[in-house]
């Protein structure tokens, strides 16, 4: 993948789809192997719906999703926006030893993209929240 692929649309439960066909396109460009495709739109779907339900609820805004390579060759996923502050990683990991009715609601899914992915980080640049994903 010489060029980065980046695609911004409405934050938009509908637009998901439009979201994971771009970054698996990308992500079959860049060599990733087949086994590595469902763990990526996992994760994608997971932190997208994060930012369509609390940083858009009204599906007012818009996000960005760029697929790169790094200085290591390895597949990148950027995902940008303009929502309020949040650092999901910041958020403690949730006890899923503990029985259903001891769990905190909430942060699941940022435990999922923890596990599927071998880089996760974020970061506030110029009013964005920034996600990165490294599989």
């Amino acid at each position: 993948m010489a060029e980065p692929a980046s695609l911004t649309l409405a934050a938009r439960l509908d637009n998901l789809a439009a979201f994971s066909a771009a970054v698996v396109a990308a992500a079959r460009l860049h060599g990733l192997e087949e086994s590595r495709l469902g763990a990526i739109e996992l994760a994608l779907e997971e932190a997208l719906v994060n930012i369509f339900s609390h940083a858009f609820p009204e599906g007012d805004g818009e996000v960005t999703v760029t697929c790169m390579a790094d200085e290591n060759s390895r597949f990148v996923i950027r995902i940008e926006d303009d929502g309020p502050p949040f650092d999901l990683l910041a958020r403690e990991a949730p006890d899923v030893t503990a029985s259903l009715d001891e769990r905190t609601p909430g942060g699941l899914g940022i435990h999922l993209i923890r596990q599927v992915m071998d880089t996760v980080t974020y970061a506030r640049q110029h009013g964005r929240n920034v996600l990165t994903l490294i599989p």
